[in-house]
């Protein structure tokens, strides 16, 4: 397990038509808000200032278009009307040269364990360094 002190990684899913990663630039910074999944929820409440997020568009051409930081660690979700529901700020640190598709993670025989291929329902979820590196070098 790795100490309290070292930084994770993390990869967040958003439908572009949703939230898309240019909304996002622009706006400089988000809320992340409206997780209503419990794994989510316990890897939102994971995240520490600091950590570095991979963006992820779902549903329409399916890839990881940029990296994002954690701003804040978690906080109770403002958009939850009931329930036990958390929230970050993320802000958008930059976009790959080139998204890097799921296709190509999933034909990438080091990337087979990724939640983004294992648990393909879940938003939020963690990232190995070596598999958050090894995306960005694809980019």
């Amino acid at each position: 397990m790795a100490h309290h002190d070292s930084l994770n990684y993390w990869l967040v899913k958003q439908e572009p038509s949703t939230y898309c990663w240019d909304t996002f630039l622009k706006e400089g910074e988000t809320e992340w808000t409206g997780v209503r999944n419990f794994q989510a929820r316990k890897n939102l409440r994971a995240m520490q200032a600091g950590e570095q997020v991979l963006f992820y568009h779902s549903v329409i051409r399916p890839s990881v278009m940029g990296v994002a930081l954690v701003v804040t660690s978690a906080y109770p979700d403002p958009t939850a009307t009931e329930g036990d529901w958390s929230a970050v700020i993320l802000k958008p640190v930059y976009t790959l040269r080139r998204p890097v598709t799921l296709a190509e993670i999933k034909a990438d025989l080091d990337l087979q364990d990724m939640a983004l291929i294992k648990q393909s329902r879940l938003s939020v979820m963690s990232v190995t360094k070596q598999e958050f590196s090894k995306i960005l070098a694809k980019a």
